[in-house]
């Protein structure tokens, strides 16, 4: 019998459920099977891992994805700024993109 990704990473979470490592690959594999489960491990991360910069750029799409204006903007606007206290200035660019994207403020030139 083969073990899922998702099932090791739970097991991983039950021997560690402090590990935001962990957290964030459990809510990306329920992102392919299970959105409120997936939200309900990136707002753990949210919560108690804070300084975790990759889980905001996912939130983000997420929360816009499922109609969650106000969150998105929100967790966008919180990702930027801690990237920038971390010093992550890619993750910040990324995160940038992301909140003007969903602002309507990516102007291209036609």
């Amino acid at each position: 019998m083969t073990t899922s990704r998702l099932e090791q990473l739970l097991e991983f979470y039950k021997e560690d459920p402090t590990d935001p490592f962990t957290i964030y690959a459990i809510a990306t594999e329920y992102l392919k099977i299970d959105i409120q489960k997936a939200k309900e491990f990136y707002e753990l991360l949210l919560h108690e891992h804070e300084n975790y910069i990759g889980t905001y750029y996912h939130a983000g799409k997420l929360y816009e994805h499922i109609g969650e204006k106000d969150k998105a903007e929100n967790v966008y606007k919180k990702g930027m700024q801690k990237a920038r206290q971390e010093g992550q200035m890619h993750a910040f660019s990324e995160l940038q993109g992301a909140y003007n994207s969903f602002m309507g403020l990516d102007y291209e030139d036609d």
